[in-house]
């Protein structure tokens, strides 16, 4: 259900979800938080729409700022989506125009459910600082996107670390998660030797292969260098020296399998996708204290990695990053063999000409495929 309300007052606004909740249901009462998106009239229906789906695991009110021509008349028109328009939510956007374009938390304000966290995504250009923006000083949790930036990976990342403070996080950080967790992972098993040396390979592009570069920064206590691969996007491999060998995590050409390798334990293939908005906003939705480790990698971590003037390939010849080239066929020898080793394990029944309807027929036939199965068995 979308309902329409053009020229309207923010208690007009109120008034409206009061007699929608009344006739739908008490649709607020599960509602954990109020999130607020900051938007342009560009990308408005993309930003609700990922809202809307990060909403599935967090219901809650989300409240669309989109900020009109400043020079025309001071007007507030609204729109109330509800149902399956608002995913698990609801909905309201608000479209400012004239002076009230540069009042927006006093238009937001009193649409605020009640003692209930605040949470600020801005997804596309973020403020330099987000916890001086009128609409940030007021939420618990500040999301910016470092990949929508106008400015180059590294000095947005920079401009968000100087003016860091607790309950600020980015998107960026989010994509990592599923990198960090299989470093991790890979770290935690024998030999437990400490990492050298660290290799970080991601495009030019990518803020999230930085801040990756300072999470290992920070927790390995290690020289970490970052290498710029061109004609990619995201982050394309980890290299982690110990004295008995690297530790290599590549995610091929594509991006939907990685292949780690480590001393004494056959390359294996795991599944790591590129992580969508939606899922990313949800990860940031499900935490409202500060995220100390985000800070670290941010704050502190940044500052240790060093920017190599090689490039990947060039870090690839030196033997200091993995071949995607040959992770790539790995994979693919790999996916062959896990086929034939499933193609070998399938049984089928032999048919019993004449003997279909027979029960007696039938039950040897099934005391026979079971036996069979066992055999091959390891």
């Amino acid at each position: 259900m979308i309902v329409d309300l053009p020229s309207t007052t923010t208690a007009d606004i109120a008034k409206k979800l009061v007699r929608l909740r009344a006739d739908t249901g008490s649709m607020a009462l599960s509602r954990v938080l109020t999130l607020l998106v900051v938007i342009d009239e560009t990308d408005a229906d993309a930003a609700i729409d990922t809202a809307n789906a990060a909403s599935r695991q967090h219901p809650c009110r989300i409240i669309v700022v989109v900020a009109g021509n400043k020079r025309g008349a001071t007007r507030l028109d609204a729109q109330i989506r509800l149902g399956g328009d608002a995913g698990a939510s609801e909905v309201v956007v608000l479209r400012l125009y004239g002076k009230l374009a540069s009042h927006g938390r006093a238009v937001v304000t009193p649409l605020l459910l009640a003692d209930s966290p605040i949470v600020a995504w801005w997804p596309t250009l973020g403020p330099a600082k987000p916890s001086a923006d009128p609409i940030g000083a007021m939420a618990q949790r500040r999301v910016t996107d470092a990949a929508e930036s106008n400015q180059a990976p590294r000095a947005a990342l920079r401009r968000l670390s100087e003016g860091y403070v607790d309950g600020d996080t980015d998107l960026a950080w989010s994509r990592i998660t599923l990198w960090r967790g299989l470093l991790a992972a890979a770290l935690d098993q024998p030999p437990y030797e400490p990492v050298t040396r660290a290799t970080v390979v991601a495009a030019p592009d990518s803020p999230s292969g930085d801040l990756l570069a300072g999470w290992l920064a920070v927790r390995l206590r290690c020289p970490v260098s970052i290498a710029r691969a061109r004609n990619r996007s995201g982050i394309i491999s980890v290299r982690l020296e110990r004295t008995s060998g690297t530790v290599d995590l590549v995610r091929p050409l594509d991006g939907n399998t990685a292949t780690l390798s480590q001393p004494g334990q056959p390359v294996r293939t795991l599944a790591l996708p590129h992580r969508g908005d939606a899922e990313c906003l949800a990860d940031e939705l499900r935490r409202l204290d500060p995220d100390e480790v985000y800070e670290d990698a941010l704050v502190t971590g940044l500052a240790k990695c060093t920017v190599s003037r090689q490039t990947a390939t060039d870090a690839i010849r030196a033997g200091k990053a993995p071949s995607v080239a040959e992770a790539q066929r790995t994979a693919n020898r790999l996916r062959r063999a896990a086929r034939a080793s499933a193609s070998s394990q399938m049984v089928e029944a032999q048919p019993m000409p004449g003997k279909a309807d027979d029960p007696a027929a039938v039950k040897q036939a099934a005391v026979t495929q079971l036996a069979q199965v066992k055999e091959r068995r390891p």
